[in-house]
């Protein structure tokens, strides 16, 4: 059975899309599956890092592309063991070194030795963000439940579905249950009726996932953090498992005011 190739992004930066890819990857790799994880941040790289897998890099994505390399010298196996594998971004490069012909293909041979083949975007929508998408079948979309950070993954959705990728799915990210309660932040809801694609998961707000980032060590392998559970509760959902999603109520509907500064309303700014 060939692989998938999944492109993780977001119109904004700083919301947890490397967090989430190395995550995804390892709850994937924890449930049996072969994975790779490919940084496609040129000249930004941080995959590596969250991964702590830094200091044992020799050759990286460019050099792969280049034939400097064979893809298998690049890529690093993860220290936990299982079968998750990490192409390292070049970080002295920049994002014109590689084009999307040659991202296709290398993906391609890999879906025929991986079962999921996991890439993190760069923010934004300009030329990595090209790079990514038009290697995929499959996007993610990672958000806060930020007005700046909503009105960017609405953009990225309607330029995904342009690029006719099918049925993009939406992760919210560092959701504060107490916020929510006071009416402070969104709730889910709010979030999905203004972006309007399917929730993948919800990861509540988790000083754990901090931790675990600076030690380079994947938070879906604490088993006391919160966002842990839920990032493997969202890879359960990626590999077809039927997971019920976590419910976080709030008392405020601060929909009206957040469309009205975000400029999301009906036709006048819609990815529909």
């Amino acid at each position: 059975m060939k692989g998938r190739t999944i492109v993780i992004t977001s119109g904004k930066g700083g919301v947890g899309k490397t967090t989430a890819t190395a995550n995804i990857g390892t709850g994937l790799a924890m449930r049996g599956h072969k994975v790779v994880v490919i940084d496609t941040d040129i000249g930004l790289r941080n995959l590596d890092v969250v991964m702590g897998l830094e200091n044992r890099i020799v050759y990286d994505l460019v050099n792969v592309i280049e034939g400097v390399c064979k893809v298998n010298q690049a890529m690093i196996h993860d220290k936990s063991g299982y079968e998750l594998y990490l192409i390292p971004a070049a970080q002295t490069r920049d994002k014109n070194s590689i084009d999307p012909e040659q991202l296709r293909d290398l993906c391609a041979k890999l879906e025929e030795d991986y079962d999921y083949v996991l890439m993190d975007c760069p923010a934004g929508i300009e030329q990595g963000f090209k790079n990514a998408i038009s290697a995929a079948q499959e996007a993610i979309i990672v958000t806060t439940p930020e007005v700046s950070a909503i009105r960017d993954a609405d953009r990225v959705i309607g330029l995904l579905e342009a690029a006719e990728m099918q049925r993009p799915k939406l992760i919210i990210n560092r959701i504060n249950p107490d916020m929510v309660k006071r009416g402070d932040m969104m709730d889910q809801r709010d979030v999905v009726s203004l972006l309007a694609v399917e929730v993948l998961g919800l990861v509540p707000a988790d000083e754990r996932t901090i931790t675990a980032a600076n030690k380079g060590v994947p938070v879906v392998h604490d088993k006391k953090a919160p966002s842990g559970a839920a990032f493997l509760r969202i890879a359960a959902r990626v590999d077809g498992d039927e997971v019920p999603l976590m419910e976080i109520e709030s008392k405020s509907g601060l929909m009206a005011k957040f469309k009205g500064l975000i400029g999301i309303n009906g036709s006048a700014y819609s990815h529909a």
